[in-house]
């Protein structure tokens, strides 16, 4: 899979992309693909025995991503949601932390998912800025039926055709999401603005008054019990609307030294029920990557532990074992300095479309080579791959200027 579209790298794009790695060494939501390198093997095997065939066929997986800080987490998961947009899916990323989405709440998790859905993006769309959550999509849903139906009828039957359409929208299994959505349909339509707003107040679970919902037919308020089944009756939806199906990518910064052990306790739980969901018949259509910096949180002895740790023993490898649960991106089969140098290069490249430049093939090498040596002497102090390309970038502003060698002390590296 090349994610490369070099047609498409104007010189705001290459900009927007220098200085974001440049100041905040994380990849931007469009341009990471510009210097991608390394995750191939990786990325292949994902779409190929799963987004392409199994997921959009009503399978379900999950899969745990783990990395340091600044080892790429970001960057795999922004790469697997361009996957998922490239067979139609809709996407969720997540990025989880422990006062707003912690995962010992699942219905701030469920909330978190319905708050970040993203249909299918263009470069366009990304760049040009996208609106996101359910909302977003319900308007897009019927937007797009509503001129479908348009096109096939006299102006005086597209709205009664609409009605029989929403009415026959299919079973799921939350009943209480089955009638939100359809009144919120219903209510684009009518143009009932104010019964648009609360019916999505609703479905992004802020739990409106019940007097207020018993109308639409709204009985189910949304809390730890209800949120594994409003996922499941998102997904039906999301699938019965016409896309392949749900990918959530949950990435994990940091864990709260200050959680309990009762909330640590929960979050297991909750980790080894969502893992077990995925093995389940009825939750269809779905992919799950939770990305984390190590592995200490699976360290204990009770049974919860011990469960958690059996379900997530088997390691992802794209020839011996693409069903494993654990992707280590530590262990992309590069050799490190080989792998800076790859990020290097096509960094370099779009450096130069985003000053209008070319540098001198020798100073350049030998400035990547520095930067990359001392980045990877650092790596048990940190993420070397973000120290290397944010160092490299400062060093790219130097030899554009000087056209000369650069080594780490030139840059205060």
């Amino acid at each position: 899979m090349n994610t490369e579209q070099n047609s498409e790298l104007t010189q705001f794009v290459a900009r927007q992309i220098i200085e974001t790695v440049g100041g905040l060494g994380t990849p931007p939501e469009y341009g990471f693909q510009f210097f991608s390198a390394g995750l191939d093997i990786y990325l292949d095997t994902i779409e190929e025995d799963y987004l392409s065939n199994y997921i959009q066929e009503g399978g379900s997986a999950f899969k745990l991503v783990v990395g340091i800080y600044g080892e790429g987490k970001t960057h795999f998961l922004y790469s697997v949601r361009e996957l998922g947009w490239k067979y139609d899916y809709i996407t969720a990323y997540i990025a989880l932390n422990p006062e707003q989405t912690p995962f010992h709440k699942l219905q701030q998790v469920y909330k978190s998912i319905v708050s970040n859905l993203i249909y299918p993006q263009s470069p366009e769309e990304l760049l040009s800025g996208h609106e996101r959550g359910i909302e977003a999509v319900i308007k897009k849903w019927y937007n797009e039926k509503y001129q479908e139906v348009s096109q096939k009828l006299p102006e005086e039957e597209v709205f009664d055709e609409l009605l029989r359409y929403i009415s026959s929208l299919g079973t799921y299994e939350s009943n209480s999401f089955r009638n939100a959505i359809k009144e919120a349909f219903k209510s684009l339509l009518e143009k009932r603005e104010d019964d648009f707003s609360l019916i999505i107040q609703w479905l992004v679970g802020e739990n409106p008054p019940k007097n207020m919902l018993k109308n639409f037919k709204i009985f189910e308020k949304l809390d730890k019990s209800t949120a594994f089944k409003m996922i499941r009756s998102l997904v039906e939806w999301v699938q019965e609307i016409g896309y392949s199906g749900l990918v959530i990518l949950l990435d994990e910064a940091e864990q709260s030294p200050s959680m309990s052990s009762k909330q640590k306790n929960i979050l297991l739980n909750n980790l080894r029920e969502l893992i077990d969901e995925c093995g389940h018949t009825n939750f269809k259509n779905t992919m799950w990557f939770y990305a984390v910096t190590d592995e200490n949180f699976l360290e204990g002895k009770t049974q919860i532990y011990t469960a958690l740790t059996q379900r997530l023993s088997s390691i992802f490898d794209e020839e011996i074992n693409p069903t494993g649960a654990k992707i280590y991106l530590n262990r992309i089969p590069i050799e490190p300095i080989e792998l800076l140098m790859k990020i290097g290069l096509k960094l370099a490249k779009t450096y130069e479309v985003a000053y209008k430049i070319s540098f001198g093939k020798d100073a350049l090498n030998g400035t990547l080579e520095n930067i990359a040596n001392e980045a990877y002497k650092r790596k048990l102090e940190t993420g070397y791959k973000r120290l290397f390309v944010k160092n490299i970038i400062k060093a790219f502003h130097k030899l554009r200027k000087s056209e000369k060698l650069i080594i780490p002390e030139d840059i205060d590296m």
